[in-house]
């Protein structure tokens, strides 16, 4: 039992606190990078994700070459302060966080789950997906985890990224077929939060009860800066709720997204 509680713990410090391992200061990254340009991910997305947010990734292992070359120009260009606008960041790390984690995907394919590769539990010398260092930009090296709590949450404060970066599981939110541009973003992040928040494979939403994608649980303090989970909730769904609802949280479904 103990034991049990033990690895639990661990899990949940390296899943939901990993910006206390480490601390990337943006503001110190010394790049003359200019922003750069998304069209070659934008035609495999496409191309090889469904509307629903399904991914083909044996389409994007045909099309290896220009994902590679896509690939390449984000390790080639490291947003920064004096060349790119916030919005242009904003887009490139929520692109680059999504087009990583196919990346990774691809490295080990075929694999049932993104949990199959490394371990689950943080333990020295076994990283689970999201600690391993496989990111090179302009010389900086990146996992998914400082990707998505070191620059995204800490530096953009928006909780609906959530919404836009896909860890290729089936409860994830649905992988935009599409890339995010500076000059849609917050259009693109509106539209995927009603998506997310009204689809009933991720969340079930009734007057006087919600049962919640476990994304509202982990990050809860992202979502209630300004109020509740409801006051957030309300702001997306097609379902007026009750600020007296009944909240529990579903089961997450970690197979494939394909």
């Amino acid at each position: 039992m103990l034991r049990s509680v033990n690895i639990f713990l661990i899990l949940l410090f390296s899943f939901l606190n990993t910006s206390c391992l480490s601390s990337i200061k943006l503001n110190n990254i010394e790049s003359d990078s200019k922003p750069v340009s998304h069209v070659i991910f934008n035609t495999l997305l496409k191309k090889h994700v469904s509307v629903e947010g399904k991914v083909n990734y044996k389409g994007f292992i045909t099309d290896k070459q220009k994902f590679d070359s896509y690939l390449d120009l984000l390790r080639e260009g490291h947003p920064n302060d004096k060349n790119w606008s916030k919005d242009e960041q904003l887009t490139y790390w929520i692109n680059a966080y999504n087009a990583f984690t196919i990346d990774l995907i691809l490295q080990h394919y075929p694999v049932e789950s993104i949990l199959k590769i490394g371990g689950l539990i943080k333990i020295p010398g076994i990283a689970s997906a999201w600690d391993i260092k496989f990111i090179d930009i302009e010389g900086h090296t990146y996992a998914l985890n400082e990707l998505e709590h070191e620059i995204l949450r800490k530096e953009f404060n928006e909780p609906r990224i959530h919404f836009a970066i896909v860890c290729a599981s089936v409860s994830c939110p649905n992988l935009r077929n599409e890339v995010y541009t500076s000059s849609k973003i917050n259009e693109q992040l509106h539209d995927q939060s009603i998506k997310f928040v009204n689809d009933l494979s991720k969340n079930k939403i009734m007057i006087n009860k919600v049962q919640l994608s476990k994304i509202f649980d982990w990050f809860k303090e992202d979502f209630t800066k300004t109020g509740s989970i409801i006051d957030f909730l309300n702001q997306y769904s097609t379902v007026k709720i009750s600020t007296k609802a009944k909240t529990s949280f579903l089961d997450y479904n970690w197979n494939l997204n394909e």
